[in-house]
């Protein structure tokens, strides 16, 4: 992914929260400013009522009338993209714009003819597709009515700029609907993840502990009952439960071990996160390729990655950091390549991990694999390799 190198030093850019509410102040302005923006519309109508061209009633109506179809449209469009309102309060709101806005036009001019932009924005926002779809062109006609009431004939381009609008709102109102769709079926995905990693967990603790525990229940009761007249018959019964209890203990600890074993592409995951967060600029690859690496060998790799991100975030001081992930074909054959470079000082001192580096060395080679870093010109670099028992794409990778 290729990212503008002074990200890092300005920090992580804000997520854009589509279709969601304002959750602070700043939010809040953020999204008064975006919609606001738009007002520029407004400003034939202001200039002519401060123009002076009608009466003082005609002046404060016209006045009262904007206002009140301003605080409508704000708060219809301002809150439908967060938290909609109820059918028949955006039928309300909408009613009022829908009635100002010729009211005004018809009555004060021309000028006032800027409203049915709002108006046809305001329906392709709040509506139904298949009901705005008809009402920006009806915002459109009602237009053209209101400029033949002035003497205006001509079909010209405001009328194709409120349709135009009106229709471009629509496909932003999709893209909101579809994003709220789109972040409730990540969450219910999460959520379902959870619970099949708990059924999971419980299968195999069932299966890990049911029998020993079953065994060690009925060989207990034997024992009891053996105890008064043939203890050595007893004892036997007590060795027996020692030993299942052992190799039971044996199972519970190989399968915690599996669970807590990392995986490379989860470690992938949250170096995005952890990088991001420090305000370093990832290269990452786009997901990792792990044919013929066994499971050992793909933990060691995520370990490996694990201490490199940890060192580029706590003692680098970079602001670039550059993951690849490559199948390599070597004299001792077919390999899993992982390189993490950063253009920071290598830790405190220049030193490296210090025991991390000899910790993770070890636990490459135990898989296989071997562990290189050190500085380059443009900072430093951790390249690990793990045997890979079938080659790959020769090259592949980030």
């Amino acid at each position: 992914m290729t990212e503008d190198p002074q990200a890092g030093a300005r920090g992580p850019e804000p997520q854009v929260r589509i279709g969601q509410g304002p959750r602070d102040r700043r939010e809040v302005l953020i999204k008064l400013m975006w919609i606001g923006v738009w007002l520029v519309f407004l400003s034939s109508p202001v200039h002519d009522l401060t123009s002076g061209h009608h009466t003082t009633a005609g002046t404060v109506a016209g006045a009262a009338g904007l206002t009140v179809f301003v605080v409508a449209y704000l708060t219809l469009v301002f809150r439908n993209m967060g938290r909609p309102f109820s059918p028949s309060a955006v039928a309300v709101l909408l009613g009022t714009l829908a009635v100002l806005a010729p009211a005004l036009g018809y009555g004060l001019g021309t000028h006032w003819t800027g409203l049915f932009v709002y108006l046809a924005v305001a329906c392709g926002a709040t509506l139904p597709p298949r009901l705005a779809v008809w009402a920006i062109p009806g915002s459109a006609v009602l237009m053209y009515l209101v400029g033949l009431r002035w003497g205006v004939y001509a079909v010209d381009e405001d009328l194709l700029l409120v349709v135009l609008i009106g229709y471009a709102m629509i496909g932003v109102s999709q893209l909101v609907r579809t994003t709220v769709e789109l972040r409730k079926a990540r969450a219910t995905v999460a959520q379902l993840a959870a619970n099949e990693e708990r059924l999971r967990l419980a299968r195999d603790l069932h299966d890990l502990l049911g029998h020993s525990l079953s065994l060690i229940t009925l060989k207990s009761e034997l024992a009891g009952r053996m105890l008064p007249d043939h203890p050595d018959k007893a004892a036997q019964q007590v060795a027996d439960i020692e030993q299942v209890s052992r190799q039971a203990l044996v199972d519970v600890r190989e399968a915690v071990t599996g669970y807590r074993r990392p995986r490379l592409a989860v470690e992938l995951a949250g170096t995005q996160v952890a990088l991001t967060a420090a305000g370093v600029t990832a290269e990452l690859p786009d997901g990792p390729d792990l044919d013929g690496v066994d499971r050992e060998a793909e933990s060691a790799l995520a370990w490996a990655l694990r201490e490199a991100v940890t060192n580029v975030v706590r003692h680098s001081g970079a602001d670039r950091c550059a993951v690849r992930l490559l199948h390599r074909q070597t004299l001792d054959g077919p390999v899993l390549e992982l390189t993490v470079e950063d253009n920071g000082t290598g830790g405190s001192g220049g030193g490296g991990f210090g025991n991390g580096l000899t910790g993770l060395t070890e636990r490459l080679e135990k898989a296989g694999g071997t562990l290189e870093a050190g500085r380059f010109r443009h900072g430093f670099r951790l390249v690990a390799r793990v045997p890979a028992a079938a080659a790959g794409d020769i090259g592949s990778g980030a």
